[in-house]
């Protein structure tokens, strides 16, 4: 545990020093988010790409900490080229399918390096109790990598939003892998949580950088990793529920959008305004508000994931379907499968 506390510390420093470093470089190079369409909340351009702050804080840290093996080589090869590709993203924008290309090399690079979803646990009191995934673990894991680095990216519309949310599933996902005794990964998440509180006062409305797509891709990439290496390696029952609760506040959003786009008639990666937070910001809440409400609730699902991660498989189950359940009736009585012009 000590270990995990410095791993936290170290990157927290690291990223609170640095992120004023990249502010200064940012303008220095153009990297500026100018508000240039009705979805942006900011009136005025803001420096961007501060997600390199939390990059070099985690790749630091797990220098420092942790023994260079095969796979975390590949890791940060992957989160390397995740972070180069966000860069590219933030300067010149690329198209939505170069950006694919790149997220799926960085699955592909973890996949080489070991990083598998090699089976799912049965909760149900019948049926084998391992089902092993065979030869779809390959395309499982890629799809659940490049699944994860996008919902972060999505829900990055405040200011302190995407790494706010990002902080506290990295300490819930750290708790629960150093339970699992997964020492390593979750000293990698303390890293990565001490790499975004070390970014939040810059970040926290009113921001003084944003992240962009540097950053969102980063922690994306990285909790796809920490999700698979810290829960689904473990044999415990509703291991792929956790991370799915620990996420749950960008992976529901994600999936009400997709869901949304496709009833209103659009592509289902069509940029709108019916993300959680534009419907909040409706209500005429402020950023803060809106953007603490969420931790809030980032929160409980945190909480609900450690309770699921250590009852038995049927208590688990039970409160994971209630729990989703009462999520999708929520989203459909606040509109979240209509879009704003249908409301």
């Amino acid at each position: 545990m000590k270990t995990v506390l410095l791993a936290a510390l170290l990157a927290f420093l690291i990223s609170l020093v640095l992120t004023p470093v990249v502010i200064k470089n940012a303008v220095r190079f153009g990297l500026l988010d100018i508000p240039k369409d009705a979805r942006r909340v900011h009136k005025k351009p803001i420096p961007i790409s501060g997600g390199l702050a939390m990059y070099v804080a985690v790749m630091a840290g797990m220098v420092v900490f942790l023994d260079l093996t095969h796979e975390l080589i590949a890791l940060m090869i992957g989160a390397t080229l995740i972070t180069v590709c966000g860069l590219i993203d933030d300067k010149w924008e690329m198209s939505a399918k170069v950006k694919l290309a790149c997220q799926l090399l960085a699955a592909g690079i973890l996949v080489f390096g070991g990083s598998h979803i090699e089976f799912f646990t049965n909760p149900f009191p019948f049926g084998e109790s391992v089902i092993f995934l065979k030869a779809l673990a390959i395309p499982v894991t890629i799809f659940w990598v490049v699944g994860i680095t996008n919902t972060v990216n999505l829900i990055d519309g405040l200011d302190g939003l995407a790494a706010g949310v990002s902080l506290i599933s990295a300490v819930s996902l750290a708790v629960i892998a150093y339970k699992f005794e997964y020492n390593s990964v979750s000293v990698i998440a303390a890293l990565l949580a001490g790499s975004c509180l070390g970014f939040l006062p810059y970040n926290f409305n009113p921001a003084k950088i944003f992240m962009g797509d540097t950053g969102a891709l980063f922690l994306g990439f990285m909790l796809s990793y920490i999700s698979i290496e810290g829960i689904m390696k473990s044999a415990a029952a509703l291991t792929i529920v956790v991370p799915v609760l620990i996420l749950g506040v960008p992976v529901f959003d994600t999936t009400f959008a997709m869901v949304r786009r496709k009833l209103s008639g659009r592509g289902i990666m069509q940029a709108d305004k019916g993300h959680l937070h534009h419907r909040l910001l409706a209500l005429g809440l402020s950023q803060r508000q809106t953007v603490l409400i969420l931790y809030g609730i980032s929160i409980i699902f945190g909480l609900l994931a450690n309770l699921v991660a250590g009852v038995d498989a049927q208590i688990g189950l039970f409160i994971s379907l209630l729990t989703v359940i009462n999520v999708v009736l929520i989203g459909k009585v606040s509109g979240m499968f209509k879009s704003k012009e249908e409301l």
